[in-house]
């Protein structure tokens, strides 16, 4: 009981705040990219698809390599490939800062999504779910993912003044500097997690001396860690196709680029809100159950963009109800991992759920652009997030929320 009073000392919001300023940071950067789709492209002489595609390989790059990065960070601490993704983040947004073509872009988007994966919600929400108690662990997972909301709805401001005032390649060098803060933030939570070892007692006591290998049997072949992991590719669509194309789909509407961007802004504030919000929730209600919610209403608001009559205000009433829904569905399947399998490989274990949730973005984003050159229309892709997003949520009904097993044992 001590222990577990411990790991809910200062320390651990002090672990939190840390982790939250990387997110902001990370996911603020990483969610503004839409901004740039159309300076780029026009300047470069350029399809949308170029674009798209660059923005695809990143988000193919964190999946393909979050579980190592999860599993670095599990077995050698944070500090490390936190420091190493901010290098890699800042390389990338250098490249596309000086890009000539679709080469250049290929490769930023290659960088960035390293970056992306090192710095990202595996190797945070790890620490900071050790680091809480079970009881505080739905809060302190909901409240460090509201860096990534905060970063949202801070960044696209930031960008877009920075792109007025700079033009599209000096904003990316702006930014580069901007992404190299979290190098020093991740030795902040290195130390935080050196520190942690009194707060993370109780939940290693618990899981044991269990191995990477132990992790893996227990959670590859269990059926409910492969439904969520498929449910998660669902918001990966969603995510990368709303983030990289609403700016462009808003001014083929007849709207300013002002409008798409205060539109992804609005789904910033709405997104602190619904992170916030779900992850409280995540601690009193069954989390699979309200992933459910959020699919659903996802594919209601989608199809709300299809067939609604599209106004400025119903534009930005729209976004601020898919701003509710946006990433609050992290801490809820990363707290679902917690739930099932333990704390102890949680980052490699979210990891690889979220490896699904990037083959998701990689799709969402480069099949927008690919459709949308052959249709010159977005309407398909909403047709297909709508179905997707109801397919989620049946997923996620399916899955049965219990305790993790034993250490070196199946989840039954």
């Amino acid at each position: 009981m001590a222990s577990s009073r411990i790991s809910a000392t200062p320390l651990l919001w002090l672990i939190v705040l840390a982790a939250g300023l990387v997110l902001v940071i990370n996911m603020g950067i990483r969610q503004s990219f839409g901004l740039f789709l159309n300076p780029i492209s026009l300047d470069l002489g350029l399809g949308r698809e170029s674009f798209a595609l660059s923005m695809a390989l990143q988000n193919l790059m964190w999946g393909l390599t979050a579980p190592a990065a999860g599993g670095l960070a599990d077995k050698y601490g944070a500090g490390r490939v936190l420091t190493v993704g901010a290098l890699c983040y800042v390389g990338g947004l250098l490249i596309m800062a000086n890009a000539a073509g679709e080469a250049s872009l290929l490769t930023a988007g290659v960088l960035i999504g390293l970056g992306v994966s090192g710095t990202g919600f595996t190797t945070v929400l790890g620490v900071v779910g050790r680091a809480a108690p079970e009881e505080s662990r739905a809060k302190a997972l909901g409240l460090a993912s509201m860096g990534s909301a905060i970063g949202m709805f801070a960044a696209l401001p930031y960008v877009h003044v920075l792109i007025d005032a700079y033009g599209w390649s000096w904003s990316l060098v702006l930014l580069a500097l901007t992404a190299a803060i979290m190098a020093p933030l991740g030795w902040m939570l290195a130390s935080g997690a050196g520190r942690e070892a009194a707060g993370r007692a109780a939940s290693t006591i618990a899981a044991g001396e269990q191995t990477i290998r132990a992790a893996l049997t227990s959670a590859m072949p269990d059926r409910d860690f492969r439904l969520l992991s498929v449910g998660f590719f669902v918001c990966g669509f969603h995510i990368a196709f709303v983030a990289t194309h609403l700016p462009a789909f808003v001014t083929d509407q007849g709207f300013s680029a002002e409008t798409g961007m205060l539109a992804l802004m609005i789904i910033g504030i709405g997104n602190i809100a619904g992170t916030y919000l779900f992850g409280q929730l995540g601690g009193r209600y069954e989390k699979r159950h309200l992933l459910v919610f959020l699919y659903a209403a996802r594919a209601a608001v989608f199809l709300a963009f299809v067939l609604l009559p599209m106004t400025y205000y119903s534009l930005l009433a729209y976004s601020a109800v898919l701003g509710l829904l946006w990433l609050a569905t992290v801490p809820l399947t990363s707290g679902l991992v917690a739930d099932m399998f333990g704390p102890r490989w949680m980052s490699m274990l979210f990891g690889i759920t979220l490896f699904s949730h990037q083959i998701g973005s990689f799709l969402g984003a480069w099949l927008g652009g690919y459709l949308y050159d052959i249709f010159q229309s977005y309407d398909i892709m909403w047709w297909i997030s709508i179905a997707l997003g109801l397919i989620s949520a049946i997923v996620h009904g399916s899955i049965r929320q219990r305790r993790p097993a034993p250490a070196g044992q199946a989840a039954s």
